[in-house]
């Protein structure tokens, strides 16, 4: 089972769609937890912070989706 490919073939494997699945996990829980926190603080410079921390969460979480939309393919 230890093929050597020339080209790596543009798929997803089942261990690679529970990795994604996972860290799409971590960062929806991160995402929504920031924006939470963001609702409970008054300091400008720490909800700033927050904002900032949810905005990478969230563009995290865009690019786990566009993956899994391309289905492993690749568009070059």
């Amino acid at each position: 089972m230890n093929e050597q490919y020339e080209v790596v073939p543009n798929i997803i494997s089942c261990k690679d769609l529970d990795y994604l699945s996972d860290m799409f996990n971590w960062n929806y829980s991160a995402y929504k937890n920031s924006l939470s926190a963001t609702n409970n603080v008054s300091d400008e410079n720490l909800k700033e912070t927050l904002n900032k921390c949810s905005e990478a969460f969230k563009n995290s979480m865009n690019e786990i989706i566009n993956i899994l939309n391309e289905g492993g393919t690749s568009n070059e």
